[in-house]
């Protein structure tokens, strides 16, 4: 995917990325990884934001977690990703959603404007633009929208570049026409409008930004590719979208014999093994994984550890 580089001068050293869904849309597939550690084109999801972020400038990363939270040693054994460090933050006994995971994490997040982006997204557009326009309206919060594709639910003033309503709340006559991609530039002063120690989205808050003539705004960039990562259809499909970009993924330290067919969009991770005279047409293989000899597969998903054998076109198979 190409990058977008901002100017150094203008981005958030730190970026805030979270890392704390169950990904209940995609289960059983998420019962021992969580969500933005999912296998895009043979690597996390969630370092494809890194290397979004690191393009735009930024240089240390805070990352919520919960769900199977042991499995981020595993993947950042060093806590850091190509040389910048990553500081894990854990919510328990429970996910405190969107602003209670910021309110949470803010004694790591600093002084300074961060940026905030959900670790289940994939996406390249240019995160310059934001930077500027934040800086030049002298916003609290900018979110970045895109005009057009998947759930349109914000309604925005392109005019004066503020945020009306979302969700039709505040203002339902208006109609929202934008999406929000999950990526917004904050500065630290937001953190004091959360209400403490609280499970608690973040639409609430800009809610009473909005009520209060707060400078909550945004900005409408459709160049690039976003994806929301949140069913099995979306997955299948970014590697499909992809799949001019290398595929198929083959681990080098994957067994697959030689006799196996790997056609389309397939990927094959860390020690999976593909038995003699398979078949795999857009496939997306995790670690540890076996497909046994003879089997014919057509877009399907096998976890971490599980088997799958026999003919199956859109079945997942999932260790218990």
């Amino acid at each position: 995917m190409p990058r977008h580089r901002a100017r150094v001068n203008s981005a958030p050293r730190t970026a805030f990325v979270l890392g704390a869904g169950l990904g209940t849309r995609l289960r059983p597939l998420t019962n021992r990884r969580p969500k933005p550690l999912i296998p895009v084109a043979n690597r996390p999801l969630i370092t494809h934001a890194f290397d979004h972020l690191i393009a735009a400038g930024v240089e240390r990363f805070v990352v919520n977690t919960h769900w199977c939270a042991e499995r981020y040693a595993e993947f950042f054994p060093d806590g850091k990703w190509r040389g910048h460090p990553i500081t894990f933050v854990h919510e328990s006994p429970e996910v405190l959603e969107t602003a209670g995971g910021i309110w949470h994490a803010r004694a790591h997040l600093g002084d300074s404007p961060f940026i905030v982006y959900n670790g289940d997204i994939l996406s390249d557009l240019p995160l310059a633009p934001a930077l500027d326009a934040h800086r030049a309206a002298g916003n609290e919060v900018t979110l970045i929208l895109r005009s057009h594709g998947g759930n349109t639910n914000v309604a925005f003033d392109d005019a004066s570049g503020r945020i009306l309503d979302l969700r039709r709340t505040l203002r339902p006559e208006l109609g929202p026409r934008h999406l929000f991609t999950g990526i917004y530039i904050v500065e630290p002063q937001f953190i004091a409008r959360i209400p403490a120690a609280q499970k608690l989205s973040v639409v609430p808050v800009f809610h009473e930004m909005i009520r209060a003539g707060a400078k909550l705004g945004g900005i409408a960039l459709d160049d690039g590719a976003w994806w929301d990562l949140g069913s099995r259809s979306e997955y299948l499909a970014v590697h499909a979208a992809l799949a001019g970009k290398g595929a198929p993924w083959i681990s080098h330290c994957a067994g697959v014999a030689r006799t196996a067919k790997i056609l389309g969009a397939t990927a094959i991770g860390t020690g999976a093994e593909i038995g003699a005279g398979a078949m795999l047409q857009d496939c997306i293989i995790w670690q540890n994984a076996t497909v046994v000899a003879g089997s014919r597969l057509t877009r399907c998903i096998i976890a971490d550890g599980a088997t799958a054998s026999g003919e199956h076109t859109d079945v997942d198979f999932a260790a218990q």
